[in-house]
C-alpha cells in the first residue's frame, strides 16, 4: 500500500508526505478563489487606499490651516480686547499727572464711573494716592454689596471714597449706591483700616515704574477670574498715586466658546505657570485650597484630555502644531505665547480632534470600500458556486481517503457522481476503505496507521524494546463452558472480551491476540509510551472494576460470576512482524512474555486477581498499592522472582483509588513478608495469622500460613547436622 495512494486533506490545506518531507498543497476550490482574490483584491485595496490617503491629507491640512487661522485671530483678539483698557488706565494716570489735585476730590468719581462704563469686562476703576486717599467706581452684582454692607435693591454701581487719615488717625470708608441710570439709591459710611499704599497692586506698580498687569486672581464677589491693570503718575520725580482697573476674563471664555474650530475643540488661555484663566467650556477653573480660592493648573482639570495634550507639548518652547493620541483618537494641538508688548506671558492653548475634520471623508471612504467589497463578494460567490461543481466531489473523496487513518471516522455514504471519472474513483475508495477496516480487525490499529503513514511495505522482522506485557484469563472457564448453553456462554465471554479491549484501548495499549478466553496485550509498541507499566496496571484495575457491572447483568439468573485473572510483567522483548511473506502477525516474543503468562496462572495458586512482577512495581513506583506474596520460580528461569498482588492504583480515576481496607491489608502483609524474608518464621507466621484474623477470606494469608507451617515441620523432622 504505497504512500502515494493517500492525500491527507485538512479544512483548507492538503498535506502530502513522502521521503521525509511534508508538502502543503491548497485544495482545488480555495486555489481558484485565491487566484481570483490575488488578481482582484489588490486593485480594490489600492483604489480605496489612494483615495483614503488623499482625503486624509486634505483633511489634515484643512485642520492645521483652521487651527493656525484661529490661533492668529484669537491672539489678535486678546490683544485688541485689552489694548483699549490699558489705554484708559494710561489716560487716567495722565489726568492725575496733569491735575495733581484731581483725584483728591470727589469730583473725580463721575470720571472713574465713565471709564468703568466703557467695558463690561471692567469690574472696578480706582485711584490710590500717596497721601492714603482712595477713590473707586465699581460694579455690583445683583443684590450684592461692598465690604459686607448690603446695597439697596436695584444697585448696579457703587462709588467709594476714603480721605486721608484724620488728626485722630482714623479713616472713613464712604459708599454711594447708584442704579443703571446713575440715580443715587443710598449711602453708607464706616470706619476702615484700608490703605491702598500697602496693597499688592499699588506696590507692584510702583516697583514696575510703569504700566503693570498683575497675575490672574479670583474676584470672589463676582465668582470670576480676573486681573488688575495699573499705571503710576508723578509730579516731576515725586510719586502722586496709582490708577488701576480690575478686569474679568469671562468675556474671553465666551469668545473661545463662540469661535470653536469644531464641536470637539478645546481652547484655553493659560497664565505663564499653566493655570487656566479662560476656557471654551465655561467650566469653573478654580477651587478652594486651605481656605483660599486658587486657580487650577491645566493638568488638574476634571477632563483628562487637556492634561495629556499639555504633557505632549514640544519641550523646545516653540509654538508649532503637534499631534498626539488619546483613547484611540488623534488630536492636533498648539501652545502659543502672546506677544511681549501685551505685558504678560499668557498662552493660548488649542486642542482639536482630527477625526472631526476627517469624519465626512471617512464616510465616503467607507461607502467606497463597501461598494468595492460588495462587488468583490458577489464575484467570489459566483466563482465559489462554479468551482464547487468541479471541486466538491473530489474534495469529498479526498476526505474519505484521509479518514482511512482514523477508526470510525469514515461513516459518510458512498459518493454518487454524474461525472464518470469521479464515480469510478469513488467505488475504488469504498473498496479500499472496507479492506483497511477489515485488516485493522486482525492487527493493532497503531500498526495499520504506521503502514498508512510510511512508504515501506509490510516486512518480516522486529526490534528489541522494553515493554509491559499483559495476560488475562477467565477463572474456571472449562467448568463454566460445561454449565452454560453455547449462545449464553458466547454472550458472556464477548462481554468480558469487550471490557478488556475497551480498557486496554483506553490506556493506549495494543491487543496482540485472543487465545480462547484469554487476552494478550502489551504497552509501548508500536507507538512509544511513557509509564507503560502504570498504564497496564490501570487497565487491569479498570477491568476488575467494570467486570463487577458485567456480572451484575446475570445476577438475577443465579449464574456464577466471571472472575478475571491478570498477570503483568515488564521486560525487554522482541516486537515486530513474524510469520511468512504470505501471512504474518505483529506480536511480541521473548522470556518476558512467558513470565507474564506465568504470572496470570499464579493467580490460581494464591487466589488473587491481579499479579505483577517486581519489574512492573519498580517501573510504576509509589502510584501502585501492592502487597508482596513471595519469590516464585518461573519455568525456564534458574532464579526466582518476587511477585505482588495489585490492590489499587493512584493518580487515575477516583474509583480506582485504594480504600483504607486495601491499604491496611497491604501494610499487614508487608510486615509478615518482611519477617519471612528475614528468616523469622515464627514472626512471619504470627503476622500472617493477624492478617487472617482481620481478613478471614484472604487466600494469600491462608496459603502462606500453610507454606510456613510446612517448612517449619520439615525443618523439625530433619535430623540435626553432625
Amino acid at each position: 500500500m504505497s504512500r502515494s495512494n493517500f492525500a491527507i486533506v485538512g479544512r483548507d490545506w492538503g498535506r502530502v508526505e513522502g521521503k521525509g518531507r511534508v508538502v502543503k498543497k491548497l485544495r482545488l476550490r480555495p486555489i481558484i478563489l485565491i487566484l481570483f482574490a490575488v488578481l482582484t483584491v489588490p486593485v480594490v485595496v489600492a483604489i480605496v487606499a489612494i483615495n483614503y490617503i488623499a482625503n486624509d491629507r486634505t483633511a489634515r491640512a484643512n485642520a492645521h490651516e483652521l487651527v493656525e487661522r484661529f490661533r492668529g485671530e484669537a491672539l489678535q483678539n486678546i490683544q485688541n480686547t485689552f489694548d483699549p483698557i490699558k489705554s484708559l488706565v494710561r489716560s487716567a494716570a495722565e489726568v492725575g499727572k496733569a491735575s495733581p489735585g484731581f483725584y483728591g476730590d470727589n469730583g473725580s468719581l463721575p470720571y472713574l464711573l465713565t471709564i468703568l462704563r466703557h467695558s463690561d469686562r471692567m469690574v472696578a476703576m480706582y485711584v490710590g494716592q500717596e497721601d492714603g486717599s482712595f477713590r473707586q467706581a465699581r460694579r455690583l452684582d445683583a443684590d450684592g454689596g461692598v465690604e459686607g454692607d448690603r446695597a439697596p435693591a436695584g444697585t448696579r454701581f457703587a462709588l467709594r471714597w476714603m480721605p486721608p487719615l484724620d488728626v485722630d488717625g482714623r479713616r472713613l470708608d464712604n459708599f454711594a449706591y447708584l442704579d443703571d441710570t446713575g440715580q443715587l439709591l443710598g449711602q453708607a459710611t464706616r470706619a476702615t483700616g484700608y490703605d491702598p499704599r500697602i496693597r499688592p497692586w499699588y506696590r507692584q506698580t510702583v516697583e514696575a515704574g510703569g504700566l503693570h498687569i498683575t497675575d490672574p486672581t479670583v474676584f470672589a464677589i463676582f465668582d470670576l477670574i480676573g486681573f488688575t491693570v495699573s499705571a503710576p503718575y508723578h509730579e516731576g520725580d515725586r510719586l502722586l498715586g496709582v490708577a488701576a482697573v480690575d478686569i474679568t476674563l469671562d468675556g474671553l471664555s465666551d469668545y473661545l466658546a463662540e469661535n470653536r474650530i469644531s464641536p470637539g475643540t478645546r481652547s484655553y488661555i493659560l497664565d505663564h505657570g499653566g493655570r487656566v484663566i479662560a476656557n471654551s467650556e465655561g467650566a469653573r477653573t478654580y477651587a478652594t485650597r486651605d481656605g483660599q480660592l486658587e486657580i487650577r493648573h491645566v493638568t488638574s482639570l476634571e477632563e483628562e484630555l487637556p492634561a495629556i495634550a499639555f504633557s505632549a507639548r514640544p519641550r523646545d518652547g516653540s509654538d508649532r502644531l503637534y499631534t498626539f493620541r488619546h483613547e484611540g483618537r488623534e488630536y492636533v494641538a498648539t501652545l502659543s505665547t502672546l506677544k511681549p508688548e501685551f505685558g504678560k506671558r499668557w498662552q493660548l492653548f488649542i486642542v482639536t480632534p482630527i477625526h472631526e475634520f476627517t469624519a465626512a471623508l471617512e464616510k465616503n471612504n467607507i461607502r467606497l470600500l463597501a461598494l468595492g467589497l460588495g462587488a468583490l463578494v458577489l464575484q467570489i460567490l459566483i466563482i465559489w458556486v462554479f468551482s464547487g461543481v468541479v471541486s466538491k466531489p473530489l474534495e469529498r473523496l479526498a476526505m474519505k481517503v484521509s479518514a482511512l487513518q482514523e477508526p470510525g471516522r469514515n461513516d459518510s455514504p458512498p459518493l454518487d457522481s454524474s461525472i464518470r471519472e469521479v464515480a469510478v474513483l469513488s467505488r475504488a475508495v469504498e473498496t479500499l476503505d472496507k479492506t483497511v477496516r477489515s485488516f485493522a480487525a486482525f492487527v493493532p490499529w497503531g500498526l495499520v496507521r504506521q503502514l498508512v503513514d510510511s512508504e515501506r511495505k509490510l516486512e518480516l522482522g522486529g526490534q528489541s524494546r522494553f515493554l509491559t506485557i499483559f495476560f488475562s484469563d477467565l477463572e474456571s472457564f472449562s467448568t463454566l463452558s460445561e454449565e452454560l448453553p453455547s449462545r449464553e456462554l458466547m454472550l458472556r465471554v464477548s462481554a468480558y472480551l469487550e471490557t478488556v479491549t475497551r480498557a486496554v484501548n483506553r490506556e493506549a495499549g495494543t491487543i496482540d491476540k485472543f487465545i480462547g478466553d484469554g487476552v494478550m496485550a502489551f504497552w509501548g509498541a508500536p507507538n512509544l509510551l511513557e509509564d507503560h507499566a502504570w498504564h497496564a496496571c490501570v487497565a487491569a484495575m479498570r477491568i476488575q472494576r467494570e467486570m463487577v457491572a458485567v456480572n451484575e447483568r446475570w445476577t438475577g439468573k443465579d449464574d456464577r460470576p466471571l472472575n478475571v485473572r491478570i498477570g503483568i510483567h515488564s521486560d525487554a522483548v522482541l516486537v515486530g512482524n513474524v510469520g511468512s511473506a504470505e501471512r504474518m502477525s505483529y506480536t511480541v516474543m521473548g522470556d518476558g512474555v512467558n513470565v507474564a503468562a506465568r504470572l496470570e496462572g499464579i493467580n490460581k495458586v494464591y487466589g488473587t486477581r491481579v499479579c505483577i512482577s517486581h519489574s512492573v512495581f519498580k517501573e510504576a513506583g509509589d502510584r501502585l498499592l501492592v502487597r508482596p506474596i513471595e519469590d516464585v520460580a518461573v519455568k525456564g528461569r534458574r532464579t526466582t522472582i518476587p511477585i505482588y498482588e495489585l490492590l489499587g492504583v493512584r493518580g487515575a480515576d477516583a474509583e480506582l483509588e485504594p480504600d483504607e481496607r486495601a491499604v491496611t491489608l497491604a501494610e499487614m502483609t508487608r510486615r509478615a513478608y518482611s519477617a519471612l524474608v528475614a528468616g523469622d518464621k515464627e514472626a512471619a507466621l504470627r503476622h500472617y495469622r493477624e492478617v487472617l484474623a482481620s481478613f478471614p477470606e484472604d487466600t494469600v494469608a491462608k496459603r502462606m500460613i500453610a507454606s510456613v507451617e510446612a517448612n517449619m515441620q520439615d525443618a523439625a523432622a530433619r535430623p540435626p547436622a553432625c
